[in-house]
Parts: structure tokens; sequence; C-alpha cells
């Protein structure tokens, strides 16, 4: 692309007043190591109600950061509507989905933008794949997690190690050109990337780092939600695109 990209990026917050201000410094971090004259940025932050302890604090500081922050009420309340809002307000050619805990790795990007700019749908962070990391967290959660993932890639040829990481840049485009099934919560993720991969988009990945939160709670269902990952977990061993290879995979 020679053209800037923009890139929108959605925050889900549910009383995330304790994290907020981290993660949203950790982030202009990650953005001040992109040239401005390859992509520019704004955040949208997805908000059920307005008593949630996360406004007052974004509010407080959203004048000193280097993007413009924009607050979007979610009209249907639950973790996966807001994301589905997100999409929606977004105008960007791209979509940045990450968290409002402070867990996810914006050092990589600059590389993120870069992959971006070679055209690709979806850019996926990795915890499991060479040089990617985590730091503490459940470890059940991360068993199937890892194993979801790690099994996708060898058995379907997925180009990502790490499906249902929430953190990943969609282009918008991509996204629009699908229906979004999911009404449970963050299995929203591998169902996007599980459908583009299938319709033969363009998918690449690059490792990344992840720390379990160090305040608030997590919004993570592990039980209540595991049927709808197994669902496009399923979706992908039937949907595969047929003789597909990738060189990232070899």
């Amino acid at each position: 692309m020679d053209a800037v990209i923009t890139i929108d990026v959605v925050v889900p917050v549910f009383n995330e007043g304790a994290n907020i201000e981290k993660t949203l410094d950790a982030l202009a971090e990650g953005i001040r190591m992109v040239d401005p004259a390859v992509a520019t940025f704004r955040l949208l932050a997805v908000y059920d109600f307005e008593e949630d302890n996360t406004l007052p604090v974004i509010r407080s500081i959203q004048a000193g950061y280097p993007f413009p922050i924009h607050l979007v009420k979610n009209p249907v309340r639950g973790v996966v509507n807001a994301m589905k809002q997100g999409f929606i307000a977004a105008e960007g050619d791209y979509v940045l989905i990450t968290m409002a805990d402070a867990s996810d790795d914006y050092e990589i990007l600059p590389r993120m933008v870069d992959l971006a700019g070679q055209g690709y749908d979806i850019v996926a962070p990795s915890r499991y794949m060479p040089g990617g990391k985590l730091y503490g967290g459940p470890f059940f959660k991360q068993l199937l997690s890892r194993l979801a993932g790690v099994s996708l890639h060898w058995i379907c040829r997925i180009p990502t190690h790490d499906i249902t990481n929430s953190y990943k840049l969609y282009k918008r485009s991509a996204v629009e050109a699908i229906s979004i099934e999911s009404k449970g919560g963050f299995e929203i993720g591998m169902e996007i990337t599980a459908k583009v991969f299938a319709g033969g988009g363009r998918i690449a990945e690059l490792p990344s780092r992840w720390w379990d939160r160090t305040e608030g709670k997590s919004k993570f269902k592990l039980f209540g939600w595991l049927p709808n990952y197994l669902k496009w977990y399923l979706y992908l061993l039937v949907r595969r695109p047929m003789g597909f290879r990738c060189s990232m995979c070899e």
C-alpha cells in the first residue's frame, strides 16, 4: 500500500478503571514506534453502561495521547456485542482488537503495520509460535488454547498457531465480507479468522507476548464458552481451503 493505512483500535471495556491508563500508555508507546507517514490510529473504547468506572478515567486522560479516543456505547451488553459494535463503528482500513487489561504486546505494532501494508487480511500475533511467550494465567485455559491453535495449524494448515488470541489486526473489508454468528464471547476472533481463511483470505502471524492481568477480574468464561470455540474448531476441520499451502507453515 502506498497510501497511509488508517487503523481503528477497538477496546471493549467493562469496569477496567484500574487498568485502562496502563493499557493506553503501553498502546501509545507502541504507536509512537510506527511512522505516522505509514499508519495513523484512533481508539474506540466500547462500553456497556454509563456507570462503568473506565469512563471517567478515559475522560480525564484522553487529551494526552497521540491518537484520538472515542467512547462508543454498546447497545446490547456483552463482550461479543462490544466487539461487533466496534467493527460497526470502525471507519479505518484495518481494525485492531485489543483488551483493556494491559495483557497485549504493543511493541510489535510496527511489524503488524508492515504486514498490513503487504495486504494481509489478518495479522495474527501468536503466543504459541517460536518466539511467543505467556506470563501467568490459568493453566487449563492456556492448555486448551495452545492445543486448539497448534493442532489447527498442523491439521488445517492455517498460518497461525494461536487462532484463539483476541489480539489481531483485521482488514475491515475482509470482516465486512463475512457474516458474524458469535453470540457468546471471545470466540468471535476465532470465527472471523476461520471464515476468512476458509474463504481464501491471507493471514500472517508474528510472535507475541502476553501477560496475565494484575488488576480486576477476567471476563473470560472458559466452560460456558467452550462449546462456541469447539464449533469453530470443527468448522475449520470441514471448511479449510482444499489444497492450501503456505510457506510460513512448512
